[in-house]
């Protein structure tokens, strides 16, 4: 049952259901290590300005921005994004639903991603519940693809304001526990770089002129 069946949509109650999934041992879970953004920047890339880095307001700023606005943020992933019925919920938390058009984990084929999102100011975490169907601020009922299993996100940033941490979490609903799910994020820690909408973010909302070494 998703946390807005149970009743009054919360952060903690959103929180509670991501965290039961994740006990879950058939499901599929990974957690990348905590990314240092500005040690990846500075060891990784050629910036302009040279020396520049983010605060740990500016990667907050990031995954807000990226919740509403999937299709801004992560292109390479979404192709069509909309996000409606933003709200208040406990004190420092927000909520909104949001659906997208997304290419799958393992594959290339594509299909309709539904999700509940959960925000805490205060925590600095994002919480996208995955969800089978659900009305829109439209009256439509949209269903989600069958491309692969639903699955639920957290986003987060922590660390110091000089030295912000991009955490990530997701776990995927599958039958039994399945390490194709694993790869590309095994291939993406190995591979050293920021997280793409890290680098969208810098270029858009920051200015920032950055290549990848």
């Amino acid at each position: 049952m998703s946390a807005t069946a149970q009743g009054r949509f919360t952060f903690k109650r959103a929180k509670q259901e991501f965290d039961d999934a994740w006990q879950n041992s058939n499901y599929t879970r990974v957690e990348l290590p905590p990314v240092d953004v500005n040690r990846v920047l500075r060891e990784r890339y050629t910036i302009e300005p040279a020396g520049t880095t983010m605060t740990l307001t500016q990667l907050w700023d990031m995954e807000t921005k990226k919740a509403w606005d999937p299709a801004t943020y992560i292109p390479y992933v979404v192709s069509r994004g909309r996000s409606w019925g933003r709200h208040a919920l406990e004190q420092g938390c927000e909520g909104f639903q949001r659906t997208s058009d997304q290419v799958a984990w393992i594959n290339s084929s594509r299909g309709e991603v539904i999700e509940d999102v959960a925000i805490s100011h205060i925590e600095r975490k994002i919480v996208f519940l995955g969800q089978s169907q659900i009305v829109d601020d439209r009256g439509q009922t949209i269903h989600a693809g069958d491309f692969q299993p639903l699955f639920h996100v957290v986003h987060g940033a922590e660390g110091s304001e000089e030295r912000p941490l991009n955490t990530w979490h997701i776990v995927v609903m599958t039958e039994r526990e399945d390490d194709r799910y694993k790869r590309p994020f095994e291939e993406m820690v190995a591979a050293g770089y920021l997280p793409g909408f890290v680098e969208e973010y810098l270029r858009r909302d920051m200015g920032v002129r950055i290549e990848r070494r």
